[in-house]
């Protein structure tokens, strides 16, 4: 079984084909590797099947990963978060944020 090689914020470690990000984190013996946005307190795995969003992180530039539910795959750039990070606005990401006065109506109908 080839390893493979991920970065998690900067630090090179091997991985095993089908290894989730969370399960490389507790290996590594990190148990929160996120932090609330008010607060600061940490977060890691709760659910560990995807449905709670505890385990956010950043993957090859993509924020709101969750690393309970994504594979590893050789090359993988991982981030831990103080905080939020949303995503830049542009299409990379795939996700389109509407301009600021477009999302202050929303806001405003809500």
């Amino acid at each position: 079984m080839a390893l493979m090689t991920v970065y998690i914020d900067g630090e090179r470690h091997r991985a095993l084909p089908g290894q989730t990000v969370a399960a490389l984190l507790l290996a590594t013996g990190r148990r929160s590797w996120r932090t609330t946005r008010l607060g600061g307190r940490p977060r890691g795995v709760f659910c560990g099947i995807g449905v709670c969003y505890d385990c956010l992180l950043v993957v090859n530039g993509l924020p709101d990963v969750r690393a309970c539910l994504r594979e590893l795959r050789d090359g993988d750039r991982v981030e831990t978060l103080r905080g939020a990070r949303l995503p830049t606005g542009g299409t990379e990401t795939g996700i389109v944020r509407p301009a600021a006065d477009e999302a202050d109506e929303a806001d405003e109908v809500a």
